[in-house]
């Protein structure tokens, strides 16, 4: 199962890694976010529906919800949010950590209903959030394009 996953977080990983701060924290006017709050709301998402963050998981602090959770923004940013090569080793550690997790988790019936789809299992929610990190991914990248347009 990891290998699609692999090739998904490491493509977002040396994307991003690419980046310089600036950039990532540009909101063009044709985008609700910035590259920074993507980075951050993948984390957050994968650690949410498979890790049961925050509530469940003590893997980075609490206050990344308040930044990257579905919801938010930059312009309601109130502090400093965590800087982008920090969210990256959690990028780093959470991909450890996701591909750490057995066969026998991915067929456990889920704990939780998402307003969307029809996830039933672990598993299920391990191929949204693949396609999740592309779709946040391919964002990006129309944001850099625009960034470095102006």
């Amino acid at each position: 199962m990891a290998t699609v996953f692999d090739l998904t977080r490491n493509t977002f990983l040396s994307f991003v890694k690419g980046l310089d701060e600036e950039t990532a924290d540009v909101q063009p006017r044709q985008f609700n976010n910035t590259i920074h709050w993507h980075i951050g709301h993948v984390l957050v998402t994968a650690e949410g529906l498979l890790f049961g963050y925050p509530a469940k998981s003590a893997n980075f602090p609490e206050e990344y919800n308040a930044f990257f959770k579905n919801g938010t923004k930059p312009a309601d940013w109130s502090t400093t949010a965590p800087s982008i090569p920090e969210i990256i080793k959690h990028l780093e550690e959470q991909h450890t950590r996701i591909n750490d997790l057995s066969e026998e988790f991915f067929q456990q019936d889920l704990p939780y209903t998402l307003p969307f789809g029809n996830f039933k299992t672990y598993g299920d929610i391990y191929d949204m959030l693949i396609h999740h990190e592309n779709e946040h991914l391919g964002k990006m990248k129309a944001m850099k394009q625009v960034v470095d347009a102006d």
